[in-house]
């Protein structure tokens, strides 16, 4: 698993993948704005979040709401928007390091798409759930780390093998090798929160699992 990181962090320099590169730093950069004054614009005019314990966070949180709940958001909703370079992504890191590899048509938008809105959602909801933790101290990173660091491993390789495998088939994959991309995932997720590294996490990430995915497979035959 460290290995596919060290790989996949080299993958940037491929000019191959420049183009993605850049699109991924302006979309994360665009994601993480958007994200920051929509957050803030609900917190300073609707009771959204007036919901007992969860206002109660929000009013000790103060003026850091705003940025905690954007840095908590960030890897949910820049996930989303990244999944639409996808397949190109893919397809540079097969080009340097599985030459062999048939060409495959790019993911339908009609299977990626539910998946991944349905992700993102469950996502947001289960970070703002997280939000008494905060109150709760060191005991926050763990939550935070572990419940993100599962779903985001999960999305990511089956979007990743939804290219090449049936659903079902990806699903059992993922579950026989659950530990290790769990890993994955907990260092994906802090990557996501390290500043400047979170622009180019997202090409990290899906090339991280391009590389898990093939090991898994054909260490399965």
């Amino acid at each position: 698993m460290i290995k596919a990181f060290f790989i996949s962090a080299h993958q940037i320099t491929d000019p191959a993948a420049r183009r993605v590169v850049w699109l991924s730093i302006f979309l994360a950069i665009g994601v993480f704005i958007v994200l920051w004054l929509s957050v803030g614009f609900l917190l300073a005019s609707t009771s959204l979040f007036a919901l007992g314990w969860l206002e109660a966070a929000i009013d000790i949180l103060g003026g850091l709401a705003t940025g905690v709940l954007t840095w908590l958001l960030f890897p949910a909703v820049i996930s989303l928007v990244i999944g639409f370079l996808l397949d190109d992504i893919c397809a540079a890191v097969e080009a340097r390091h599985y030459p062999d590899l048939p060409a495959v048509p790019p993911l339908k938008i009609s299977v990626a798409l539910p998946a991944m809105l349905k992700f993102v959602l469950i996502l947001i909801a289960l970070n703002i759930l997280m939000l008494p933790f905060l109150l709760t101290g060191p005991l926050f990173p763990f939550v935070f780390y572990a419940v993100n660091g599962y779903l985001l491993s999960r999305e990511y390789f089956e979007l990743v093998a939804f290219r090449r495998m049936a659903p079902g088939d990806a699903r059992t994959l993922r579950k026989a090798n659950g530990t290790r991309l769990f890993m994955a995932g907990v260092v994906i997720t802090f990557l996501l929160t390290v500043p400047v590294v979170n622009l180019l996490t997202p090409i990290i990430a899906t090339a991280v699992m391009v590389h898990l995915f093939e090991k898994f497979r054909r260490s399965q035959g």
